[in-house]
């Protein structure tokens, strides 16, 4: 091989000009290839080593969608893949399958998909919302269910749900519109356009209702001929409703004074529930503070329950050690029992006497200030300690039978006796 390799090199050496030609040659294949390669860089061409994650998604309808075209599916704006393939389902429904690059494969169970166009001539591309937590992410291949998708309305639906008039004013209108947007007044259009974007979001709901009438039309002819098939298939069952009903005419007729008094009594009646109603409003106002309370007290009760349970629990020790007193208190119960019966009836002459204490009692009532003076006066003198510790204490009582006489004492001859 590296033999035939340098035949091949000496030749082009040998020739002249081939290497010139080749070096052209080779220039030219280069420049094709990387003019190639940007093209397609700038068509959205999948390389083959490139990582893509496929999800799904169910629409009720997917018009101007073309697979394989540059699609793409956006994300806030930005685009993350494209739609590479379009089918149709067991229920009729376009299911289309979401390449989105590897970085871009975090999609949620809550995610959504709406098509969207990005021109007049209705180029669709798929705006897709990701979802966040706390909704499970998707694996590849998810479907997204068409619960959570939602298409562009056409103008050709729109038009379909328009009447024969209706058709003729929305020709009218386009002709004035012509009209206003070639005359000298196209400067006024912007505020004109605002005050027409105010009036259509106001007959939005006149739109949403009208847009029913018809399927609301169609289900209740449908149910009148349906009634109509089945009353005329039986005529019996007719024939006995008819006259039940004429039997229930006649017997409201022949009650009808007793009706007119139920109907009389009405009023009253209506006015003693609106009474009985307002008295159960104030009830239920003054309640309200009642049942505050009641929560409030609910509140502190698991506390309390949880307080009463300590306390429970130490009276088990407290009555097991109180058990032996309580033994041995018994035979002193026996022994006191004549004696309280004995003094039963001494408590009898006691009550009798007990009211005549009365007296003496006040009148010591008011000498109490002296009696604390002297309770006061005898433990200060008798007692053998002061603030400074234990004291020796003595008394001395002085008197004239204990005083010296030292004055000359007459003896009655006129003498004086000195003092003994």
């Amino acid at each position: 091989m590296t033999r035939r390799l340098r035949a091949v090199w000496g030749r082009i050496r040998a020739t002249q000009g081939l290497g010139r030609d080749l070096g052209v040659l080779a220039g030219l294949l280069v420049l094709g290839l990387g003019a190639g390669g940007y093209i397609l860089a700038h068509q959205r061409v999948v390389w083959p080593w490139a990582h893509r994650v496929d999800y799904r998604a169910d629409f009720e309808a997917a018009p101007g969608i073309s697979p394989g075209n540059g699609q793409e599916v956006r994300i806030a704006g930005v685009t993350v893949g494209e739609v590479s393939k379009a089918v149709v389902t067991q229920d009729g429904r376009p299911r289309l399958t979401l390449s989105l690059q590897d970085k871009y494969r975090v999609v949620y169970g809550n995610a959504r998909a709406y098509l969207r166009p990005k021109s007049p001539l209705n180029d669709m591309y798929v705006l897709l919302d990701p979802g966040s937590t706390p909704a499970p992410r998707l694996k590849a291949g998810a479907v997204i269910p068409v619960t959570q998708t939602a298409r562009p309305v056409e103008i050709d639906e729109v038009l379909s749900h328009l009447d024969q008039k209706a058709r003729d004013g929305l020709g009218v209108l386009l002709a004035e519109t012509d009209t206003a947007l070639a005359a000298a007044h196209a400067a006024k259009i912007p505020g004109d356009l605002k005050a027409a974007d105010g009036t259509l979001v106001a007959l939005r709901p006149v739109v949403e209702a009208l847009q029913t009438r018809r399927e609301r039309i169609a289900r209740l002819v449908t149910a009148l001929a349906d009634v109509a098939t089945a009353a005329g298939q039986d005529d019996t069952r007719l024939a006995h409703l008819a006259a039940t009903a004429r039997t229930t005419l006649d017997a409201l007729k022949a009650r009808d004074t007793e009706l007119d008094a139920t109907l009389a009594a009405l009023p009253g009646f209506t006015a003693d529930l609106q009474r009985s109603s307002a008295a159960v409003a104030r009830l239920g106002t003054e309640l309200d503070p009642a049942l505050d309370g009641i929560r409030a007290a609910a509140d502190r009760l698991p506390g309390a329950l949880a307080a009463a349970t300590g306390v429970v629990d130490r009276l088990g020790p407290t009555f097991d050690l109180a058990a032996p007193v309580a033994s041995g208190a018994r035979p002193l119960m026996a022994d006191l029992r004549p004696f309280v019966d004995s003094a039963r009836a001494a408590l009898t002459d006691t009550v009798a006497w007990a009211g005549r204490l009365d007296p003496i009692t006040a009148n010591l009532v008011g000498h109490l200030p002296d009696v604390a003076a002297l309770v006061y006066n005898t433990n200060s003198a008798t007692s053998v300690t002061d603030a400074n510790g234990p004291i020796l204490r003595g008394l001395v009582l002085t008197g004239s039978a204990t005083l010296t006489p030292v004055l000359p004492v007459s003896d009655g001859s006129g003498g004086h006796q000195g003092a003994p």
